[in-house]
């Protein structure tokens, strides 16, 4: 069981990427404050971990019913998530967010816990599809019970990890910031890409 957990945990903390996903959270919450930043962190996790949850135990059933293969999730995901980099690379969400200062004194920014950090950042394809790998190898519940514990264990830490970026972000300044901005924006455009090859591969079997 020991072995099967581990096996489990380094699988799904190399999909969903912990350290990947933190700064990219940080640059989309950029100017966010902080409660509000650490609200959206603990709801994302948990909504992804609603999302695996559901995917782990009725993934199977759930997609060959509304007859949808796994490629489609990429190449969706994919194309949501270059909109995002886009408006990070040229800090249109920076332009919006003072436009509304400008007329309403907003203290808040708009909310990217459910997308695109819970989906499809935290709980993408390659997430959903690596839980219901681990499941379908899981026999008896116990194997299961140990799959489920792993997940569990890796979105605690990315919950924790998505906390943590945005302080240390923001003690780098304001330039500083910008730049990283701009550059995990290049990051996560490049991601968007892979998603949208990966889901075009599989699709016609290349």
């Amino acid at each position: 069981m020991t072995e099967l957990f581990i096996s489990a945990f380094i699988t799904l903390f190399v999909v969903i990427d912990p350290p990947g996903c933190a700064p990219i959270y940080a640059g989309l919450t950029k100017g966010a404050p902080p409660a509000q930043a650490r609200n959206m962190a603990i709801r994302a996790s948990v909504i992804a971990a609603i999302i695996l949850l559901g995917f782990a135990l009725f993934g199977e059933q759930l997609l060959g019913a509304l007859h949808i293969q796994l490629d489609s999730f990429r190449i969706a995901g994919g194309l949501m998530l270059f909109w995002i980099a886009f408006e990070m690379v040229f800090e249109k969400r920076t332009q919006r967010r003072e436009e509304r200062a400008e007329k309403v004194a907003a203290t808040e920014i708009d909310d990217v816990s459910v997308f695109p950090m819970a989906m499809p950042m935290l709980a993408g394809p390659g997430a959903i599809a690596a839980i219901m790998l681990l499941q379908n190898e899981a026999t008896g519940t116990e194997e299961t019970l140990v799959v489920l514990a792993a997940l569990g264990a890796v979105l605690l830490l990315t919950m924790f990890a998505l906390i943590a970026a945005g302080p240390l972000i923001r003690l780098l300044g304001d330039r500083v910031e910008a730049v990283i901005t701009r550059l995990l924006g290049v990051l996560l455009a490049a991601l968007a890409a892979q998603y949208v090859i990966d889901g075009l591969k599989g699709s016609f079997g290349v």
